[in-house]
């Protein structure tokens, strides 16, 4: 059920120019009353078997000026890579749980009906917004181990620490009931199309003899098979009823160095879970809220602010103005991933000077109409990089962004206990000098960008893809026509995609003669075709009117993405 989303923009910011969107201010009166409700959960909770009072006073001045609390909660809702995920989520928010709840529930579902994209052998990061408080960020992804980096390329995974950290700061329900719909799909799922395809293609790459489950006879499942993961479920089984400490204290962990090369105890027991300040910064009248250092939320925000500086949205989201400026903005902001990014917990990142709009503007300047900027030596990045997003808000209106990977697809190919382990540490590839040099303990730069969009009351988007590198320039794309454009959240992630590799653009539909040889006259060397179908991702988001409480949301077409709401259910 698609409904209308809200397009406050921020009151300092009003004027004559965005009268058409004044109506859809968000009423501070209602969301203090969310907030209200949130802060007095706990008292509720510790009095909730006391009856009520059958004769409470008619006059009390304190209560009587206190607004009635609306009839109806709001929406909630999830977004995720596969309907077992929603699913999962869903139930937990039915029976009273929250966002972080929800996002642990449906991680684990994906990682297990989609064992190529996250899991146990991965990491991650996450973005929490409660309506009136600030962002928070937590990055569990791989750390480097205390011997080095492996051949493998595999650090220490920090998916289970980081679901566990994050349950244990913001989750309300039972951790064993959020991992209950897991153990039940490892026991027994249906095979979708995309992992039929995956076994397919990574079979090459994969210990085969190891997976029967799989590789029933040597040959891949097909699309609507059974499968059964039976050491998977086991290992789920641990770690809902012991927690995070059995896989980096425990026989888990034990198992796991026992198997698996450049792993070992002193790695896993010192792994941590950091927690950095969001990057933030201002556009359309909304705050843009990446993960912290050394994920790109911040190339998000650059991109941004350059096309607003241009008012490069004006003559649509495919016209040729727009497409070369978001191209050319992208070009500038990747060059900061090359000398500025790296884990803040070892290097200084300019996190502030990167997102002032000011500075962005100075680099929108840079772009010109009719030529391409030249390209400095960069990087090359190998393999064939995915992610899984999920996005989560509940009836509090909290929000949560997500994003789960095992780098590559299935990783570094290595399998243990039922999971597959990530190759993260290539990650160390990207960039120049010190900002990113692996030591132990340490965190690469990838591409991984859960992000959040507010106003001054609250957050009002969450968004997320898989794609490697081209995840900041699909964002860019997505949030720029949802915030500037107006554009409802299912238009914005329907409308086909394009990214900048070299100098070339590489579209999702290929343009009609006149805008491609404008494109050419620019100074793009080719315009070519998406090399997979995968190739752009699959946008997971969800949008609130905080007038209202419904949620919308969007089902990318692109891979097998499913969202819900209490509303549609």
């Amino acid at each position: 059920m698609e409904t209308r989303r809200v397009t406050a923009v921020r009151k300092k910011v009003l004027s004559p120019s965005f009268d058409h969107v004044r109506r859809f201010v968000p009423a501070a009166a209602v969301l203090s009353l969310f907030v209200i409700g949130g802060c007095s959960s706990e008292e509720e909770s510790e009095n909730e078997s006391a009856p009520p009072e059958e004769n409470a006073p008619e006059e009390n001045e304190e209560t009587e000026n206190v607004a009635e609390a609306p009839d109806e909660p709001s929406d909630y809702g999830v977004s995720a890579g596969h309907t077992e995920a929603v699913e999962a989520g869903m139930e937990v928010l039915d029976n009273g749980g929250n966002a972080a709840d929800a996002a642990v529930a449906a991680a684990y579902a994906v990682s297990v009906v989609e064992p190529f994209a996250s899991g146990i052998g991965g990491g991650g990061s996450v973005l929490i917004q409660e309506q009136g408080e600030a962002p928070q960020a937590y990055d569990y992804r791989e750390v480097v181990p205390e011997s080095g980096i492996p051949s493998s390329d595999i650090g220490v995974p920090g998916f289970t620490a980081g679901m566990n950290k994050f349950h244990a700061d913001y989750g309300t329900a039972e951790w064993e009931e959020l991992l209950d719909p897991a153990v039940t799909l490892a026991d027994s799922s249906e095979v979708s199309g995309l992992l039929a395809e995956q076994l397919e293609s990574g079979e090459s790459r994969l210990p085969v003899s190891e997976l029967s489950h799989f590789y029933p006879d040597g040959d891949p499942l097909e699309a609507g098979a059974t499968v059964e993961q039976d050491e998977l479920a086991d290992t789920l089984r641990d770690i809902r009823d012991n927690g995070s400490d059995t896989l980096y204290e425990g026989e888990a962990g034990q198992s796991l160095a026992s198997q698996i090369e450049g792993i070992d105890a002193a790695s896993l027991e010192a792994f941590e879970v950091s927690q950095n300040d969001p990057s933030v910064g201002t556009y359309a009248g909304y705050d843009i809220i990446g993960a912290a250092p050394p994920l790109p939320g911040i190339s998000v925000i650059q991109m941004l602010q350059m096309l607003e500086e241009r008012d490069s949205m004006e003559a649509g989201r495919e016209s040729t103005d727009f497409i070369h400026d978001t191209a050319m903005s992208w070009r500038l902001a990747s060059q900061f991933i090359e000398t500025d990014y790296g884990d803040p917990n070892f290097v200084d990142v300019p996190v502030d000077e990167l997102t002032d709009p000011a500075r962005n503007a100075e680099l929108a300047a840079e772009i010109s109409d009719d030529s391409v900027i030249s390209e400095e030596e960069a990087s090359t990045y190998t393999g064939d990089p995915n992610t899984t997003h999920i996005t989560v808000v509940d009836e509090d209106g909290t929000f949560v962004s997500m994003t789960n990977t095992l780098t590559n697809f299935w990783g570094s190919g290595e399998y243990a206990d039922g999971y597959f382990l990530n190759n993260q540490m290539d990650r160390f590839d990207i960039g120049e000098g010190s900002v990113n040099e692996p030591e132990p303990g340490r965190r690469s730069v990838t591409w991984s960008s859960p992000m959040l969009v507010a106003n001054d009351d609250g957050p009002v988007l969450g968004i997320g893809s898989p794609g490697g590198e081209r995840i900041p320039i699909m964002l860019t794309q997505v949030i720029a026509d949802w915030a500037e454009n107006d554009a409802s959240l299912e238009e914005a992630v329907e409308a086909p995609r394009f990214h900048l590799d070299g100098d070339e653009l590489v579209m999702e539909e290929l343009p009609e003669t006149e805008q491609r040889e404008e494109l050419l006259a620019i100074g793009y060397e080719d315009i070519r075709e998406q090399p997979t179908p995968l190739y752009f991702g699959s946008i997971q988001a969800l949008a609130l009117d905080q007038e209202t409480g419904e949620l919308s949301g969007a089902r990318d077409p692109r891979r097998e993405a499913d969202w819900q709401s209490s509303a549609s259910e």
